[in-house]
């Protein structure tokens, strides 16, 4: 007998119905016609003429690896239940006056049915402060999903709210196990494409994060599985040009903050020159300037977190700094890293001295007390928004407010130069000058 509770609010196909749960499913269809043109009726993604089969069906390729859409068949959901009421935060902090603000701007917005964008500053402690709106409707049995574009970000999610609350809690990725039906999922966006007018809340962080920004499949994703009648709440440090218009329009409530939970200014990135990093990763070693800064840094018992943009060269370059410094536990971690979560833990408790990270660890981690070097910041990977993330790594933590930031390059960009234009704007709104 098929375990109902688990299918409750999800979107299936045909092949992944159950037989014993076709009564009562509801049927949606598969695939939509606009002005002549077929649309999937899960992405919304337009069927191309060469998705066709030899039975001349059609199917969807852009949604495919959630299981195939087929325009012969039905796809099936099984209306949303409510959960168990009951309280479920176990938090025992306390928000800043400015984070309490916030939190209440998000209370009203969700007792309205609105939807909110809230820009704050990496930092802020934008997690703790959806606390307690997320609490107040898992109380009263209603489903809630935090969601992010990176599955780092919601592996870090899931730890820390499975010890801040006593409810189960569903994580759902790529290489997750099966979802068991529980009122709290934290899933990556594409996992929305499981679900039906299923949540309550919707909560997207990250918004400007790749693959998630500016992607209409995604934001079909977050329409599709939010209930007619529920909030969704956007939470970011860098906005986006789709939500700042959805703002100005209207159409989204915003709130904002410029200060981080500690009370201090945020730290602004330091310039450096290097011009031949790449020239000495050829002969097997790294700048003597380099050098000596990472031997500067770790006098000072600090984790240092290194980014680099390529993620062949930044091998290299790790083979080359623990053949240099053989008395330091170093790691190198990026999106084809198999045991990445595993690495990144043991630089979090200080088993290794150094990390060197691609851009997968931009943004939705936090490392006390660690220092960050930005190598070539001048690549083209890196944009404003993803050096502003990189630079939110360091001072989050209110035994070090402060850190060493430096970003290395061969040449300014105007990615560079905004980047740091924004942060030290955001400490003067933050009330820094």
């Amino acid at each position: 007998m098929t375990d109902l509770k688990n299918y409750y609010g999800r979107l299936l196909t045909d092949q992944q119905l159950p037989d014993d749960l076709r009564p009562l499913a509801r049927r949606l269809p598969s695939m939509v016609t606009k002005q002549g043109k077929s649309y999937c009726g899960r992405c919304s993604s337009r069927i191309e003429e060469e998705w066709c089969l030899p039975d001349q069906t059609y199917y969807c390729r852009a949604c495919i690896v959630f299981g195939r859409v087929l325009s012969d068949l039905p796809l099936y959901h099984v209306p949303q239940k409510d959960f168990e009421q009951r309280q479920v935060l176990n938090w025992q902090g306390e928000l800043t006056p400015y984070q309490a603000e916030v939190s209440q701007h998000l209370q009203e917005a969700i007792q309205k049915q609105e939807d909110i964008l809230v820009h704050a500053v990496t930092g802020a402690g934008k997690t703790e402060m959806i606390y307690q709106p997320v609490a107040s409707l898992l109380a009263a049995g209603k489903a809630v999903a935090l969601v992010s574009p990176r599955i780092d970000v919601c592996v870090e999610l899931f730890q820390r709210l499975t010890r801040d609350f006593t409810c189960p809690i569903s994580l759902l990725h790529g290489g997750s196990e099966a979802y068991q039906g529980s009122p709290l999922v934290i899933a990556t966006v594409h996992q929305l494409f499981k679900f039906y007018q299923a949540f309550d809340l919707i909560i997207i962080d990250e918004v400007d994060a790749f693959p998630f920004v500016d992607n209409a499949m995604l934001y079909q994703a977050v329409e599709q599985a939010i209930k007619p009648e529920g909030s969704k709440v956007f939470l970011t440090a860098t906005s986006t040009d789709r939500l700042d218009r959805a703002v100005k329009s209207g159409q989204l409530k915003k709130v904002h903050l410029a200060r981080r939970f500690h009370a201090n200014p945020l730290v602004v990135p330091r310039l450096s020159w290097l011009d031949d990093l790449l020239e000495s990763l050829s002969k097997q070693k790294i700048p003597t300037k380099l050098k000596r800064q990472i031997e500067k840094q770790q006098t000072t018992g600090h984790p240092l977190l290194i980014f680099f943009p390529h993620i062949s060269l930044g091998q290299d370059f790790c083979q080359v700094l623990t053949s240099l410094f053989p008395d330091k536990a170093i790691g190198f971690v990026s999106s084809q890293t198999a045991e990445r979560q595993a690495e990144v833990e043991r630089f979090r408790q200080r088993d290794l001295d150094i990390l060197i990270s691609t851009t997968i660890l931009e943004r939705g981690v936090t490392f006390p007390c660690v220092d960050v070097f930005v190598l070539w910041s001048n690549h083209r990977l890196y944009n404003r928004s993803s050096l502003v993330q990189i630079a939110g790594r360091v001072g989050r933590s209110k035994e070090r407010p402060t850190g060493l930031l430096i970003f290395f390059h061969d040449g300014k960009t105007k990615a560079m130069l905004q980047a740091i234009r924004e942060i030290k704007q955001m400490n003067k709104e933050g009330g820094f000058e």
